[in-house]
């Protein structure tokens, strides 16, 4: 059986190649996962040609002033939000100069959990420029995990890159 962390490879894999034909640069604001969906792809030979970085923004500090997410978000919404995590997404697809941009907030437990988000609530945030087009997409989404932290975590990087490669594909989440 084939477990996981094959999984993240596989998929991180299939990423680079699919940017690489499409002509695609990506990078990623890491929250949650704290670079570890960067790290899965520059393990990867070739990751260079499409892959341009990845901002960490673990604090809501880190968030506001170099994604430029406003603290309205993080004060109105929380910092494990569907706004928070879009206006991630459109930061770090502006700061990295990116044709797609994947961003990742949540709770990995095992404490922390907030009303109406229990342990494993993600939100995944995503800025695309169409291709051929002058128009960007953005938006976010809400999976939940069950496991512990490095399952929630790991489980978080593999749905990441799903949605990247998703994108990338077909245009749609």
């Amino acid at each position: 059986m084939i477990d996981i962390s094959e999984m993240i490879s596989l998929k991180a894999r299939e990423l680079i190649e699919v940017s690489s034909f499409e002509g695609i640069m990506f990078g990623f604001a890491e929250s949650l996962t704290g670079g570890l969906i960067s790290s899965s792809v520059v393990n990867i030979p070739g990751a260079s040609k499409v892959f341009k970085g990845s901002v960490v923004s673990y604090t809501n500090e880190v968030k506001e002033s170099v994604l430029g997410v406003p603290a309205e978000i993080i004060e109105t919404y929380n910092e494990v939000s569907a706004e928070c995590a879009r206006s991630m997404a459109e930061g770090a697809f502006s700061v990295l100069g990116v044709d797609l941009a994947v961003s990742v907030t949540g709770i990995a437990g095992p404490t922390g959990d907030l009303p109406g988000k229990p342990v494993g609530t993600v939100y995944m945030g995503y800025c695309f420029k169409i291709p051929d087009s002058s128009e960007n997409i953005s938006g976010s989404k809400r999976l939940n995990f069950e496991g512990d932290r490095n399952t929630i975590r790991s489980n978080t990087v593999y749905s990441a890159l799903a949605l990247a490669i998703k994108l990338i594909k077909d245009g749609t989440v």
